[in-house]
């Protein structure tokens, strides 16, 4: 070797390097791993401690409650049970009632690894992962065994708050309990009988012969897939609904699923699905027949539907999860405002309509509602109680004139507003109310008593629409659209609603969000209770001074509501009434009642589903919604009397003219005037039943027009934003417009 080719001492050394090298990132690999393996080593033991922590808590369940027919129970406000959902006569299928094609049926589509795990399925559970994430899925995409979906039906419920990992670990401690209790047959036996199957019905046995009036066993196996099939989604894959071609699918589904796990042929499968889904269905429901509960339906119909409508939004599954609902509904008012509406108070035809709402002022809970009148044998109807698009005519006033004006603008009652004619701003149309006349110069209290529609709009005018929207609001009540003038004297909004809102006024200016359920008991005990949280709508003297405005609406000599006068009775109250569109026909179209206590706020709409269609309402019947409101108003009073209210201590009564007012203490108009005593406030409650008090005015006159109404020259009566102008040719200037408005469809009436 030569001098050139002898190795170099750092030659020697790269091979040693590299090695070293080698070694090092080789054990840094190694750490990196075990420290992976480490950590995945942790989180599964911690995983396994929370999970036998939370199966440690998890609730017994018995061979009872496996083997009981779900059913959400409803009861009323003294805990007697009103409703189950269900009704139907329910049918126990025994092992050997249970055909064996309809047990392949099902574990094919729900479970096809049932019959080799013990309960928990991790394979099932990985599938359903990668077909989610991927969106591949063959029918069977939840990762839950049949044995978990039995324990969720027997002691769970499917409310989105019940889908934690505490449910799911003690859904799978359960499930694996079962099974070793109970055998693959026992199971399958609890699971067929318990599942909803749509339509009230519980359990495939009774399916069987709602459906196709036959026992299981004498199914077709289309049929039995079908059954099989439905339990997944019972309402979408109805066969009596009109959408046929889901249910369709779901049933070929299943024969497939039947196919691949080689319980019937491929042959069999296309025999099968060739048969109409809607072929042998028995639409007298066969064997079955009405359950225990002694409350006739109808009485409680539009109450159960929005209870079930509630349970919904609040993510409960009320068909599937076995809820004990306690409810706010007062049976006795209910069943008293049923027959009231239906037999004894009278109305132009069986075809004139109504919707009432009633309210408890305290809290928001709905006390009793109706949805129509000689409805037939429709369950879960039409409900005209929460229905919104019908006028409210001039119960609006309060709502969205007089109460913002007095809120936001201190008005007492004996603020001049003017009656005189009026043209939308932007048009040539006049407004006019009931009597095509003017009435002048008048008081506020005086206009809302007799429903006059000008001073409505002049006085909405002064508020502006802003203000009036931010009132409303308060109240629960908006709109998509901005509101415009019209508005003043007719909001579309539901019985409900305006009861609801009205509420506020006999409370002293609380509003409470209507509700109809005070708790819901799960079936594995677990209660939650609800209460409507309220808030202040409005200040104590806007709603006692608006209170005492509309007592007169049922005691003035002139007030639109003298026909439900009830004797003894401390209530307040407004009309409404509406007329048809553009002036295409005359007469009434719709009729509101309007009026609360302090116990009960009551609101009843009465029309025609179809008016166009109709004869209008005449004079006499236009009185039918205060005639029910009276027998409603006069039951629950008479179970429940409620006292006057008491005049809180920022408002001060005083003498305009003779007669007493009110006045929001240290504002303007309460400084040119002198406090009177108000013990006996009853005795004094309207302007025509004050007549004989002296005046004791500081600085006013007063004069009177033809017609007999007052008008007030003083400089502080008379004081008027530009509403309160009218411009040469009749129109009214407004500073506060909220651009052009057009004339209403349907003005507000008495």
């Amino acid at each position: 070797m030569s001098n050139n080719e002898q190795p170099t001492r750092s030659s020697r050394r790269q091979p040693d390097e590299e090695r070293d090298e080698e070694q090092r990132s080789g054990g840094l690999v190694k750490k990196i791993i075990l420290s992976i393996v480490g950590v995945v080593i942790l989180l599964i033991v911690a995983g396994a401690a929370l999970f036998f922590y939370y199966a440690s808590s998890a609730p017994k369940i018995s061979q009872s409650e496996l083997a009981s027919q779900n059913g959400t129970t409803i009861y009323d406000s003294q805990n007697r049970v009103i409703s189950r959902l269900g009704l139907q006569k329910r049918e126990y299928a025994k092992d050997s009632q249970v055909p064996a094609t309809l047990k392949h049926a099902v574990v094919s589509i729900e479970d096809r690894r049932f019959y080799k795990h013990h309960g928990v399925d991790p394979i099932r559970i990985a599938g359903a992962a990668t077909a989610n994430i991927f969106g591949r899925s063959d029918g069977m995409q939840g990762g839950s065994t049949l044995t978990q979906q039995l324990v969720k039906l027997s002691v769970f419920s499917t409310a989105a708050s019940d889908r934690t990992f505490k449910r799911k670990a003690q859904e799978a401690w359960l499930a694996i309990n079962v099974e070793r209790h109970f055998s693959k047959n026992q199971i399958l036996d609890f699971y067929i009988n318990k599942v909803y199957m749509g339509n009230g019905v519980y359990g495939m046995q009774t399916a069987a012969q709602y459906y196709y009036g036959k026992d299981l066993d004498q199914l077709s196996l289309s049929q039995l897939a079908l059954l099989a099939g439905m339990p997944q989604s019972p309402t979408y894959y109805n066969p009596l609904s009109s959408n046929t071609q889901a249910a369709t699918r779901r049933r070929n589904e299943v024969l497939n699923a039947m196919v691949r796990s080689k319980y019937i042929t491929q042959a069999q499968a296309d025999k099968a699905a060739q048969d109409s889904i809607t072929a042998d269905l028995d639409s007298s429901h066969g064997n079955t027949s009405n359950g225990d509960v002694n409350v006739d339906e109808k009485v409680i119909d539009p109450y159960i539907k929005e209870v079930l409508a509630n349970l919904q939004e609040k993510g409960y599954n009320p068909y599937n999860d076995g809820l004990q609902v306690h409810t706010n509904i007062d049976l006795a008012a209910q069943k008293h405002l049923y027959n009231a509406a239906n037999n004894t108070v009278p109305f132009q035809s069986n075809q004139m309509q109504a919707g009432v709402a009633i309210t408890d002022p305290h809290n928001g809970q709905v006390v009793a509602m109706l949805g129509g009148r000689h409805t037939g044998n429709v369950v879960y109807g039409l409900n005209r109680a929460v229905q919104t698009n019908r006028s409210s005519g001039s119960t609006a006033k309060p709502l969205m004139d007089y109460g913002p004006a007095i809120e936001y603008l201190q008005w007492p009652t004996f603020k001049a507003v003017q009656d005189t004619k009026f043209y939308y701003p932007g048009t040539s149309i006049a407004l006019h109310d009931f009597d095509n006349k003017y009435k002048g110069t008048m008081t506020m209290r005086a206009a809302l008593v007799q429903s006059r529609n000008v001073p409505a709009i002049r006085t909405l005018q002064d508020v502006g629409i802003k203000r009036a929207t931010t009132f409303l609001n308060g109240l629960g009540i908006s709109q998509k659209k901005p509101y415009t003038l019209q508005n003043g004297i007719g909001l579309y909004i539901s019985p409900l609603q305006v009861s609801a809102a009205y509420a506020a006024f006999a409370n002293g200016g609380t509003y409470y969000e209507p509700y109809y359920i005070s708790s819901i008991t799960t079936q594995d005990g677990n209660v939650k209770r609800f209460s409507s949280k309220g808030h202040q709508a409005m200040n104590k003297a806007t709603a006692y001074m608006m209170t005492d405005m509309l007592k007169g609406v049922f005691t003035d000599s002139q007030g639109s509501g003298r026909e439900a006068n009830i004797s003894g009775v401390n209530q307040a109250g407004k009309t409404g009434t509406t007329n048809y569109p553009g002036g295409n026909q005359s007469g009434v179209m719709d009729s509101w009642m309007a009026g609360y206590t302090k116990n009960y706020s009551i609101a009843v709409w009465t029309g025609y589903d179809r008016p166009q269609s109709a004869s209008p309402i005449s004079d006499t019947y236009t009185n039918s919604a205060q005639w029910l409101y009276k027998s409603e108003m006069e039951y629950l009073d008479s179970r429940n009397h409620a006292s006057n209210w008491k005049m809180p201590d920022t408002v001060e009564a005083v003498r305009v003219n003779g007669k007493r007012q009110l006045v929001i203490k240290d504002s303007k108009w309460a400084l040119e005037y002198a406090a009177i005593d108000d013990d006996d406030e009853s005795s004094s409650s309207s302007e025509s039943r004050s007549s004989s008090l002296s005046s004791s005015i500081i600085s006013s006159s007063s004069v009177f027009s033809n017609n007999g109404q007052e008008q007030n020259s003083s400089s502080t009566t008379t004081q008027s934003s530009s509403a309160n102008t009218t411009t040469p040719n009749g129109n009214a200037a407004n500073n506060n417009n909220n651009g052009q408005q057009t004339p209403p469809s349907n003005a507000g009436g008495q």
